[in-house]
């Protein structure tokens, strides 16, 4: 038996104007579009923003409904817009925030596993990495170069060619 681990390299900033100006500008993006999201129900509103290639930027919030927890998350909704007005320009990089109405909202979040899988695919569709930049509305922001550092054993394309 080989024991081996897995480590996930990023970088910590203190607060928002730690931050260059670029990935400022897309965490503020996110922070303005939780104020779009629709959640009556877990009162954990996420807000989410994303940079293309081509220097666009397009944001989104989850969306809850009725028959809970079958809503999108912000991520889910902020790509689909992408690939629906931007098709075929990668995204470079993402921003995720949130409001929890019951508690704090002062430490990142992260994506969920089914937006980790998203995340990695867009990757692997365009070949090319997206920055995440993970904060609430006050404290720490986190920096991880890759989607896909949080999803190193995701299910691939690869593996449907296996079968």
């Amino acid at each position: 038996m080989k024991q081996t681990h897995i480590n996930i390299p990023f970088q910590i900033f203190p607060d928002l104007k730690s931050l260059d100006a670029a990935d400022a500008q897309l965490m503020e993006a996110a922070r303005v579009a939780t104020g779009h999201a629709y959640a009556p129900y877990s009162k954990f509103s996420v807000g989410a923003a994303i940079r293309l290639e081509n220097g666009s930027i397009l944001t989104g919030s989850n969306q809850e409904n009725a028959s809970f927890p079958a809503g999108i998350c912000a991520e889910r909704v902020t790509l689909s817009a992408a690939s629906a007005t931007f098709p075929g320009i990668a995204v470079t990089s993402m921003a995720l925030t949130y409001i929890n109405v019951s508690g704090t909202g002062n430490r990142p979040i992260s994506p969920c596993g089914i937006c980790r899988q998203t995340l990695a695919e867009y990757e692997q569709r365009f070949g090319r990495s997206i920055r995440l930049i993970l904060g609430g509305f006050s404290g720490e922001i986190f920096l991880i170069s890759r989607a896909t550092d949080l999803l190193p054993f995701a299910f691939s394309s690869q593996e449907l060619k296996q079968l």
